[in-house]
Order: C-alpha cells, then sequence, then structure tokens
C-alpha cells in the first residue's frame, strides 16, 4: 500500500518524469498535489501498471487531484542541457504550472535543484512508496505515450507507437536503415558501436 504523505503538510505535491532513457521524443514531467483521503487500489509506479490501467487511472487523477500539471522538454533542449537537466527542468516546470503552490515537493529518484523556497525530499523509487509521485508517474507517462503514438504517425517506419522511443532492437534496426529523424536525440548514442575483429 502507498503512502499517502511524507511531509505531513496538505499541499505535498508529487513529481516524476517519463522517458529519460529514450533514443526520441520529450522527457514528459508531471506534478499533482493529491487530497489526503485520496486512495485507489491500482495506483503504483506506472512500469508496474499495465498500458490499460494507465489509461483508466490518468482521468481519475485528474478529476480527483487538488492540482495537475504536465510539461514537455522536447528533444532539441534535451541535447542542450543533458537529460538529466532535463527531467529536473521538467520537474520544476510541471511545479511552476500547478494551479494551486504546494508546501512541499516530493521528488521521485535522488537528484532535483531547490525549486523557488519550497522544502523538498528526493525518494529514490517514489513512486512505488507515495500516491503523488505514483500519479505523476502516470500522467508523464500517459502523456508521453500519446505524443509519441501522434508523431508515428509521420514516421511509422521506428514504431514508436509501440516502443515509444526506447532503445529496441526494431528501433535501433529502424535507425540503421532509415537514419535520424529531427526527433531523435543527437546526444545520445543512437546506435551501439560496432567492433570487428581483425582475423
Amino acid at each position: 500500500m502507498l503512502d499517502s504523505n511524507f511531509s505531513g503538510l496538505l499541499l505535498e505535491a508529487g513529481t516524476d518524469e517519463a522517458g529519460r532513457g529514450c533514443l526520441a521524443g520529450p522527457v514528459v514531467a508531471a506534478a499533482v498535489i493529491l487530497p489526503k483521503d485520496f486512495s485507489h487500489p491500482l495506483l503504483n509506479d506506472s512500469k508496474q501498471l499495465s498500458e490499460k490501467n494507465r489509461q483508466l487511472l490518468k482521468p481519475i487523477i485528474e478529476e480527483k487531484a487538488i492540482a495537475y500539471a504536465v510539461s514537455f522538454v522536447f528533444q532539441d533542449e534535451v541535447d542542450k542541457i543533458n537529460v538529466l537537466q532535463a527531467s529536473i527542468t521538467g520537474m520544476h516546470r510541471a511545479i511552476e504550472a500547478l494551479e494551486v503552490t504546494p508546501e512541499f515537493i516530493i521528488v521521485d529518484g535522488n537528484k532535483f535543484r531547490n525549486y523557488k523556497e519550497i522544502p523538498h525530499k528526493t525518494i529514490v523509487k517514489g513512486d512505488a512508496k507515495y500516491l503523488s509521485i505514483a500519479a505523476a508517474s502516470v500522467l508523464a507517462k500517459t502523456y508521453r505515450d500519446e505524443y509519441m503514438k501522434k508523431i508515428h504517425q509521420e514516421f511509422c517506419e521506428y514504431n514508436w507507437q509501440k516502443n515509444k522511443g526506447y532503445p529496441t532492437k526494431e528501433h535501433r534496426d529502424a535507425i540503421r536503415k532509415f537514419g535520424a529523424t529531427l526527433h531523435h536525440r543527437k546526444s545520445f548514442k543512437l546506435l551501439p558501436e560496432q567492433f570487428k575483429l581483425e582475423l
């Protein structure tokens, strides 16, 4: 069972991101403030949920949350500032976009920069420990997946509707065959180095 609150404060925002390990597309971050009495039997770290259950939870989170926001950091900016900074920047933007200012922020992972004067706590595997971080992980993942399905329509040979831009064999084979697109992150190693043994 996930905990509802870390700080004891009413307006505690959980924040998380999706897409850090992808070769293409944006890093997407979300921030969510849930009411203290919120619970849902399915809510967990988005990676533990089926796509069907993430889609089921998305409108419930959006309806029940005191506030939520989602932000996109696109590949050009990821290349410019690096993926860790893109994740933190995305979380900051999502928090900034909340209609209610949080009193405390709980962050999935172990890296974060101070956001204004609001105290925060980084929590490794926080998306599997706290409801608000789990809710943020679900929103970040569902919004990112929807975006990748949309750009798949134009670049269907990479099958982003299935692999969502992650470095699967299928995705790398398509990069090898068709090259990189404007959606690919140029700062990432898109293809593993090939070693040939001189015999």
